[in-house]
């Protein structure tokens, strides 16, 4: 017998488990089409506000018309949305333990779901 321990296992079982979770692509578009919305939502956010900065009632005034107001909060959404995806990336690949690497990734949804609301409780309160 040239192996030294012969499995009685079949190929299949062997790497049963092993292979993909059918998860990554709806992962990947989502990682990327927040992307592509921050591309756009980023700069057009920074220079209506850069813009206005000289005095906070004009950057409150501006976020006050209703188109900027929801161009804030999908901004807000897709930033929170993006950043949820990518510390769940770093920590499936890092954090080896899976007791801690459930906790690790509940509190990371809750803290992102937190930091959209009190954003977006933000934003709501000024555009009212």
């Amino acid at each position: 017998m040239s192996k030294a321990k012969a499995s009685i296992r079949t190929p299949r079982a062997q790497v049963r488990g092993l292979g993909s979770a059918k998860h990554g692509v709806g992962h990947f578009i989502g990682q990327r089409g927040s992307a592509i919305a921050l591309i756009f939502l980023v700069p057009w956010l920074l220079i209506g506000l850069r813009t206005r900065s000289a005095a906070a009632t004009a950057a409150m005034m501006w976020i006050e018309v209703p188109l900027n107001g929801l161009a804030i909060f999908l901004a807000l959404g897709a930033a929170t949305y993006h950043m949820r995806l990518g510390m769940q990336v770093v920590i499936e690949d890092y954090i080896s333990r899976p007791i801690t690497r459930m906790i690790l990734l509940i509190l990371n949804t809750f803290f992102c779901v937190l930091l959209f609301a009190v954003a977006g409780y933000s934003v709501v309160v000024i555009a009212a």
